[in-house]
């Protein structure tokens, strides 16, 4: 179910996906390459990543698909500075004046890229509230040193249930080798690991599809309506695969 490694794609619209809703206000709009979620808050979007530069089309269109004006996006998410989830950031928040939120200890790595000009710095435990929803933040380093994980509430069915996701959940930075490699990376990922597992979450998104099992799910749910996003074990399920995943890793 969890893998690392993506299915090889040979041009950006091989990852093409559907889009989809999870929960009345929640939806899925990225590719298989990286995953994108909107946030309807009654007033306003959010955006949770955007993605690489060259499906930043590709995410737009899905926005359209979903009902919604991409000028309704007023703040755009990013969980991390690695460039398969902000390169498109600067795009998106040209076309639609949507302000650029990132981690206080990412957002140097991001301006030196020039990815995008951060609007909005995150620190841990800070809150941002649109309408009818408020994320609280956690920084949960590992993956990089600024890594946002995160949690909001969303309704199904009449009921509510909590949402959340870990920013950066790959093993992939945690070798040496890696370009952004840090020497206390691989403690500061178990511990982000650990201190996330005091959280309960009933619907858990990844960014990236293989995170979670997102496009079998919502191949699933476009078909037939079943929703098996809604999974109170996954989020502990997945957090303990990183962790082993982490301890197995060859040592430094």
């Amino acid at each position: 179910m969890y893998r690392e490694n993506m299915r090889a794609i040979k041009t950006p619209r091989d990852g093409e996906m559907s889009p989809f809703r999870i929960a009345d206000n929640l939806y899925f709009c990225g590719t298989y390459q990286a995953s994108s979620h909107l946030i309807d808050t009654g007033d306003g979007l959010i955006m949770i990543d955007t993605g690489y530069a060259n499906t930043f089309e590709m995410v737009v269109e899905s926005v359209r698909t979903l009902g919604f004006d991409p000028k309704e996006i007023k703040y755009i998410i990013n969980t991390h500075w690695h460039g398969d989830h902000t390169e498109a950031s600067g795009m998106m928040a040209e076309l639609t004046g949507a302000e650029n939120v990132i981690s206080r200890i990412d957002a140097p790595e991001v301006e030196k890229r020039g990815y995008f000009k951060p609007d909005l710095l995150i620190d841990d435990g800070d809150r941002l509230t649109l309408g009818n929803t408020t994320i609280v933040f956690m920084v949960t380093p590992g993956h990089t040193k600024g890594t946002l994980s995160f949690f909001f509430h969303t309704t199904l069915d009449g009921k509510t249930y909590r949402v959340g996701s870990f920013g950066g959940a790959g093993v992939n930075s945690l070798v040496r080798s890696f370009p952004t490699f840090y020497e206390s990376c691989r403690e500061d990922y178990l511990a982000s690991v650990d201190r996330l597992l005091h959280e309960n979450v009933d619907i858990f998104i990844g960014n990236h599809v293989w995170n979670n099992d997102t496009e079998r799910k919502g191949k699933i749910l476009l078909e037939n309506g079943e929703n098996l996003f809604l999974d109170g074990g996954e989020w502990e399920k997945f957090l303990n695969f990183c962790r082993n995943r982490c301890l197995s890793l060859p040592p430094l």
